[in-house]
């Protein structure tokens, strides 16, 4: 059995990948295709061989090809060649790659594993349109390695899309409009988890400025900076605080707050990381780099009422 080893040092703006690969027969052609696959590391539980299976009664895709006990755990397994569309060649010594994000355990069949590599986020290209249309979209990024493309999986809408319960929804009903106007500068490198966090901070009276990614967060911070000084105030009275997502191309949410918490006109700012991978497995990464503050993407619903608090503690409440 193989498990991973989290060392990686926090804000640094490195990742590093579990890249592993599927063998698909082509239609029409004797020769085996190879695609290679890649997922952060940080979402990595254990790689094992193939488990047994104990088929489902009901499953929500023919992807789900049922469970397996692991250390006294159910845990259901996806072939994520046939979520992709791919027609795997059946392999007895296929891998299962076991993951933690948004608090929930999964396992994922792939051919075969090659090994671990350490990049920079800014070499993670996005996927371009014809590359998602031909992945179901679950491509989140593409980085060259030893001469081959590998794409970047993005489990996250995988899981979403096969169990709602864990995709990103927030109580509508939850009441936590501020009488204060504040302002958020909130990065994430998902359209449409920024929008939604953009609608949720701005029903709570939040005013919202936006950031794909946590180079575009920290060029803003400096732009509102120079705005500061030239009117001169103090960067807290422009903007009240930074939510980011950690996982991002160019500059992660990890940097991102390192980079604030030692520049002295931001230091004061508080930092609210948004982000699948936060789990008590690797929590201290984010308290490493100066976060002040981490909420898992199930408990979107927490959002606003933790900026408010940290927000008042920083302004040594009300």
């Amino acid at each position: 059995m193989y498990q991973t080893n989290i060392l990686l040092e926090s804000g640094t703006n490195e990742l590093e990948i579990v890249e592993f690969f599927i063998h698909e027969q082509i239609p029409g052609q004797e020769e085996v295709y190879t695609g290679y696959y890649g997922i952060n590391v940080a979402k990595v539980l254990k790689i094992i061989k193939k488990p047994k299976i104990t088929e489902l009664p009901e499953v929500p895709h023919p992807a789900v090809l049922g469970a397996f006990n692991l250390r006294s755990s159910i845990i259901p397994l996806v072939d994520l060649s046939l979520w992709l569309g791919k027609n795997r060649i059946l392999d007895e010594n296929a891998n299962v790659i076991v993951t933690e994000f948004n608090k929930v355990v999964n396992g994922f069949l792939v051919s075969g594993v090659t090994r671990i590599h350490r990049l920079s986020w800014e070499d993670v290209e996005p996927p371009s349109n014809y590359v998602a249309q031909f992945s179901s979209n679950s491509i989140t990024g593409v980085v060259k390695l030893e001469n081959r493309i590998t794409f970047l999986i993005d489990l996250e809408k995988i899981v979403a899309e096969l169990n709602p319960n864990t995709a990103l929804n927030f109580d509508k009903n939850l009441d936590v409009r501020l009488d204060d106007n504040y302002t958020a500068l909130v990065a994430d490198d998902s359209d449409t988890i920024l929008e939604m966090l953009a609608n949720l901070l701005e029903q709570a009276n939040f005013k919202v400025i936006k950031a794909s990614n946590g180079l575009q967060a920290w060029e803003k911070l400096q732009e509102l900076k120079k705005q500061a000084q030239a009117q001169n105030k103090r960067i807290n009275d422009l903007v009240q605080i930074v939510v980011s997502d950690i996982e991002m191309p160019a500059m992660d949410g990890l940097t991102l707050t390192k980079k604030i918490k030692q520049d002295p006109e931001l230091a004061t700012l508080p930092v609210l990381l948004f982000s699948s991978l936060i789990t008590e497995r690797i929590k201290h990464k984010g308290e490493s780099v100066g976060a002040d503050d981490q909420i898992s993407k199930p408990e979107v619903s927490e959002l606003a009422i933790r900026a408010k608090t940290l927000i008042e503690k920083t302004r040594g409440g009300k």
